[in-house]
């Protein structure tokens, strides 16, 4: 299994001139922690995490060095330190550097990146150019899913798939701990969601897909958010 089967193609972004208050709102609103920064072209510039906004949380706290202290850290890094703190935009606030994927990137890999980084989503680029993101509920979906190999045709994967993709185009789905099962062609939802609403969202859109003979919603409701992507 590559990037391109688990990524979210088209992601939320923000811009490098989008305004930290902004980018928080749409964030907690959606209930995911962190985006893509990119420039006009759609080339990856950055990664606005939760970490990022909570520094600047703490940056009152955070006195300025003395002169022997700050011998051992270099201007620019100081530099850059007071700026990702202070900056109003998330181009300013973002962290630079970010672990990418290419599409045909294994699963092995990405998860292995994610454990050794501490990081919970990698931007997949082609080209230079932003064009999914995989998050560590994707790797955890992918573990839940069984082997396509010998059902590839059958009609419980096919709406298997078709649920994936379609839930992953829903912003409001709490992608992080929502997870599914197709069995003769009845879906299982379990996990945990937001609110009664996003149940009612899941239910509705697991019967508009062709095949789906019932759905069953078994999750539990969390003040959680989720992640998208």
């Amino acid at each position: 299994m590559r990037a391109r089967d688990l990524m979210t193609a088209e992601p939320i972004t923000f811009q490098p001139s989008t305004p930290i208050s902004v980018a928080a709102r749409a964030m907690a609103e959606r209930g995911f922690s962190g985006a893509p920064v990119v420039d006009a072209d759609g080339k990856l510039l950055g990664m606005l995490t939760e970490g990022d906004l909570l520094r600047r949380l703490a940056a009152p706290a955070d006195a300025p060095k003395s002169w022997i202290a700050g011998l051992f850290q270099s201007a620019s890094e100081q530099a850059d330190r007071f700026a990702r703190a202070h900056g109003q935009t998330a181009g300013d606030a973002m962290t630079r550097g970010a672990v990418t994927a290419e599409e045909d990137t294994p699963v092995e890999t990405l998860a292995k990146a994610m454990e050794e980084r501490a990081i919970r989503r990698i931007p997949v680029l082609r080209d230079g150019r932003l064009v999914g993101i995989v998050s560590r509920a994707d790797l955890i979906r992918a573990l839940l899913q069984p082997s396509t190999e010998l059902v590839a045709d059958a009609p419980d994967e096919r709406i298997r798939r078709a649920l994936a993709k379609a839930m992953k185009e829903q912003p409001w789905v709490d992608a992080f701990a929502i997870f599914f099962d197709v069995k003769d062609g009845v879906v299982f939802f379990h996990g945990y969601c937001r609110n009664d609403a996003v149940l009612r969202g899941l239910k509705v859109l697991a019967e508009t897909i062709p095949g789906v003979k019932g759905v069953n919603v078994m999750v539990e409701r969390s003040s959680l958010g989720g992640v998208a992507g």
